[in-house]
């Protein structure tokens, strides 16, 4: 006869036999990344986003172990690389991207293929800037003086974006908003000509990248009147917010974010927001991106759905108010 303890053994080692049986038959979860990763920019090479994305690349491809590859796929505003994004199915793609590709893309134009707010899901937000409202230096006085003369020249004034639904022409709607202003709006094919318009003299106003015109500004070529942060900018502590200047209710900013197919494991984001929000946040990078025209941030990636929140809602707004559709 068995005896009651080895029993009492014997029926727990049947008991666990299944349990055992079955942790034998789950198969090892594979190691991410398996192949190399893809980074699509939507703009040509040397522009801003692509600079930011190679200065990634090379640490993020140390950290994860596998090569990590900018593509740039140049078209609609970085809009084609965005979808590209999106429909992406191979577990190994994200993207770098700008304000209008994460946020009001399928407000201004219903006929993107690809939702924001539902095809994408946020890595991180990597960096902000302001704008710069900027002016002839023929334009002289204190913000609230050139705002005053703004408002007094009506449509007389004019100011220049890089064209329909950009950054430079919603933020000028919105300021224009806010501030009762009523300058008319002249689209250019890019920045470059809009700082040569202005420079002739076609043009009174224009919201500029700050890293773009800094050194027209200190050769005294333009003046800026204001910056559209919140409050006082790193990139420029010697330039007043137009908040200093009495514009209530008012900010923009343009940001660049890494993004991935929202079809992408939750494990694989929260993987990669932690990797590149440590690498962006070094010294090193963190000079790197400055020097770019970028404040780092490096959020998680509820960090970056909260800002995408937000920016698509006062942006969203402008657009159906002023019945803006991108051509």
């Amino acid at each position: 006869m068995i005896n009651a303890p080895l029993r009492r053994t014997l029926t727990a080692l049947l008991l666990l036999t299944p349990v055992i049986a079955a942790q034998a038959q789950t198969p090892t979860p594979a190691p991410w990344p398996s192949k190399p990763l893809h980074i699509i920019v939507g703009f040509p090479g040397g522009s801003t986003p692509d600079l930011t994305a190679r200065a990634i690349a090379e640490p993020l491809s140390k950290a994860l172990g596998q090569p990590v590859i900018v593509e740039n796929k140049v078209g609609a505003g970085g809009n084609i690389a965005a979808d590209m994004v999106a429909k992406a199915t191979d577990g190994h793609t994200l993207g770098l991207m700008i304000n209008g590709n994460m946020t009001i893309a399928k407000i201004l134009n219903p006929k993107v293929p690809y939702d924001p707010l539902k095809d994408l899901a946020p890595i991180s937000l990597i960096g902000t800037a302001p704008l710069v409202l900027s002016a002839p230096a023929s334009i002289q006085g204190s913000a609230q003086e050139v705002l005053a003369q703004a408002r007094q020249a009506g449509n007389q004034w004019s100011y220049g974006s890089p064209g329909m639904g950009t950054v430079g022409h919603l933020g000028m709607e919105l300021l224009k908003s806010r501030a009762g202003l009523a300058p008319v709006h002249i689209p250019y094919p890019g920045y470059a000509q809009i700082v040569t318009a202005m420079l002739g003299g076609q043009i009174q106003l224009a919201l500029l990248p700050p890293a773009l015109i800094s050194a027209q500004i200190k050769g005294g070529k333009l003046r800026a009147v204001g910056i559209t942060s919140s409050g006082r900018s790193t990139l420029t502590p010697e330039l007043p917010s137009l908040a200093e200047a009495g514009v209530k209710n008012f900010q923009m900013e343009i940001f660049n974010a890494m993004a991935a197919p929202a079809s992408m494991p939750a494990a694989h984001i929260q993987q990669l927001s932690s990797l590149i929000s440590d690498i962006v946040r070094t010294p090193e990078m963190r000079a790197k991106l400055f020097q770019q025209g970028w404040r780092v941030i490096g959020s998680s990636p509820e960090g970056l759905a909260n800002r995408i929140a937000s920016d698509t809602a006062a942006l969203g707004d402008i657009i159906r108010s002023q019945k803006i559709e991108q051509p």
